[in-house]
């Protein structure tokens, strides 16, 4: 597999946000988003074999591991990996939600984005994923103006969503996670505000 990074941080985003985490970053994305702040991770890594990967997450005494991106699904060896990972760890993918699902082990909790009109990518959701989704996993969306969040909304109303969570996220610096709030609290949206916790922890360095 080519890996961009290995690191550990404070999960920022979705119901387990704040618990520390080891992150797994895979290289490669199909998707070219607005407002991405990992761009970085669209060519750079070096290529690990599965058993290095593990033996560098056993480095670090966490029970959480995240696979992200990039996009990991587009790397077929990503799979090896999960099951691997679930034998031990509590493991977390989070997907732009372009690539099917279907394959990911059903221990590992899936974070899957839905992509809005702002992104630009919007075009690129794979709605079939939805019926792979199970309750304990979570879908997202990023959210850049009022038309992206009138456009979730109506998202939410017109498809079944069977997981528990459903995350809004203001996109940095763009929206503000205030607005968002308001627009939320006005709707009485059954939703969670998914702010970006390391964000305001650690800024944009990279790696966290």
């Amino acid at each position: 597999m080519k890996i961009c990074e290995i690191f550990t941080s404070i999960q920022g985003e979705s119901s387990l946000v704040g618990l520390p985490m080891i992150f797994v970053r895979v290289t490669g994305c199909n998707l070219r988003c607005s407002y991405c702040d990992t761009k970085y991770a669209y060519y750079e890594g070096v290529d690990m074999e599965v058993d290095e990967i593990i033996r560098e997450i056993k480095k670090y005494n966490l029970n959480y591991v995240e696979i992200t991106g990039g996009e990991p699904l587009l790397q077929e060896e990503v799979y090896e990996l999960i099951d691997m990972l679930v034998k031990n760890y509590n493991v977390l993918i989070e997907t732009n939600g372009s690539v099917s699902v279907e394959k990911i082990n059903p221990k590992a909790k899936i974070i899957m984005d839905i992509k809005t009109p702002g992104s630009g990518m919007s075009d690129k959701n794979l709605i079939d994923n939805l019926r792979f989704l199970k309750k304990e996993d979570e879908i997202k969306f990023v959210l850049t103006n009022k038309e992206d969040y009138e456009w979730a909304k109506d998202f939410i109303k017109t498809h079944k969503i069977n997981v528990k969570e459903i995350l809004l996220s203001p996109a940095y610096g763009i929206l503000s996670a205030e607005e968002l709030a308001k627009w939320i609290l006005k709707d009485s949206l059954t939703a969670r505000l998914n702010l970006q916790l390391h964000k305001y922890i650690f800024g944009n360095k990279r790696g966290v």
